[in-house]
């Protein structure tokens, strides 16, 4: 038998992880449960949206065993995501801008919006949710524009704001996020199947909620904006809209408790712990004592980094004394860049090379960090892969790693010493993972 390399093992590793996140076989699990609801609310129509990196697989797996009930589908995915040969016969799908929203899912949205509308107490409506959705899923409030959302995201992700920061303004200036497609869709019967991309699973932040009780509150979006220093650099309306609702002339967002919420039922189908737990599987197969380490990692992507890293030396110093056994830690979560550079990169990226650079004189160390939607960033890769001698690789190229690590050109970096992990779109996204082997 070939002797498999550590590149070659993490990568078996990370694909076993997607496998069991698979959003197709993830849906065809609840298969009964949905047509019992049908069955339950007398619906001879089923009424479908999705929106997300994964709606297309989802879709596909209702159509597989519900196709004679759907009535009407609407999907938005990301641009090059919808991976299934098979075309879906009864549901509409478009293709629109992430992590920037743009005109290709406002206008899906209108679509969702008028149909949500067109629903009664009769009706079923079922959602496909996953990572993603907060920037697909897009109708500004009120006056706001998309210019004005598109602004405010990118000065948001820019500035280092975590998920449930960014989405907690996102559902703000939203007229879908935060209950209000609950809301729209009242009093239809609604089941929710998601795709959890958050640490925690917070059904309010996952796509930003549109079928959940919002825990924030205009207030809340306000400090967010004042933590990052960006309540002078907001767009006018994004900030007049927010500032009105902080002080009560604005109807804040459905909460628990609300009579929306009372036919909706919100079901978790796929998480990151899932999908670390079947990395431990397969590490542990493949002959590995193998550690789950937290499935809640977050923070600033070289910070964590470096965290990891030691981590890893403390583990190699601690097994010296017995060779032959490796050790694999495995990880997951979302971490976060504040951007400072014009370089091209992405969080997971990011975390390696900080990480590369901290292990530089240890050997025996290897870590594969990346994103299971397969993009990390604004770029083609889903992350990298580092080991030991990844600095003396990119030094031998006349790459200093400092200059790259402060540019956030971490893409880059990686590009010419091959380090990068080049999946294409996977289908799924359940957050980042993080694999480490020590010998």
């Amino acid at each position: 038998m070939k002797h498999k390399s550590h590149r070659e093992i993490m990568e078996e590793i990370f694909y076993a992880a997607l496998e069991a996140v698979d959003p197709y076989e993830s849906v065809r699990c609840h298969r009964d449960t949905i047509l019992s609801i049908c069955r339950e609310n007398n619906s001879e129509k089923l009424f479908l949206v999705g929106f997300g990196k994964a709606a297309c697989q989802m879709a596909r797996a209702v159509e597989d065993f519900a196709e004679d009930l759907i009535e009407k589908g609407i999907l938005i995915t990301k641009y090059g995501h919808c991976l299934s040969p098979h075309k879906l016969q009864k549901i509409r799908v478009y293709e629109a801008g992430h992590p920037l929203p743009d005109g290709n899912g406002l206008a899906a949205t209108k679509e969702i919006i008028d149909l949500a509308k067109g629903l009664d107490e009769n009706s079923l409506l079922l959602c496909l949710i996953s990572g993603g959705g907060s920037a697909l899923f897009v109708y500004p409030y009120n006056d706001v524009s998309l210019d004005d959302k598109r602004k405010t995201t990118e000065l948001l992700l820019k500035a280092g704001a975590d998920i449930e920061e960014l989405n907690a303004v996102r559902k703000h200036i939203s007229a879908v996020k935060g209950g209000r497609l609950a809301e729209l869709a009242y009093p239809s019967r609604i089941i929710s199947l998601i795709l959890s991309d958050v640490i925690g699973d917070k059904l309010d932040v996952i796509a930003s909620g549109p079928t959940s009780p919002d825990e924030t509150t205009f207030g809340d979006a306000l400090k967010v904006a004042e933590r990052y220093n960006l309540l002078n650099r907001l767009p006018r309306k994004v900030l007049e809209v927010l500032r009105n609702g902080a002080s009560g002339s604005i109807q804040e967002t459905p909460k628990e408790g609300n009579r929306i919420f009372d036919r909706i039922e919100n079901i978790i189908i796929g998480s990151n712990r899932k999908a670390l737990k079947a990395a431990k599987t397969q590490a542990e197969f493949l002959g590995f004592k193998t550690e789950i380490l937290s499935s809640q990692i977050s923070g600033e992507a070289r910070e964590v980094g470096k965290s990891i890293a030691k981590k890893a030396m403390k583990a190699k110093n601690a097994s010296r004394t017995n060779r032959d056994n490796a050790i694999c830690f495995i990880s997951g979560g979302e971490t976060t860049v504040t951007v400072r550079g014009t370089g091209l990169g992405g969080r997971n990226m990011e975390l390696a090379l900080s990480f590369a650079m901290e292990i530089e004189d240890t050997g025996g160390i290897t870590l594969l960090s990346a994103g299971t939607d397969g993009t990390d960033g604004p770029t083609d890769a889903a992350g990298a892969i580092v080991n030991s001698a990844t600095m003396k690789t990119a030094r031998a190229n006349g790459l200093d790693p400092v200059e790259y690590l402060e540019n956030n050109d971490s893409y880059n970096f990686f590009k010419q010493i091959d380090g990068l992990l080049i999946t294409g779109p996977t289908g799924t996204n359940v957050m980042d993972i993080q694999i480490l082997i020590v010998e």
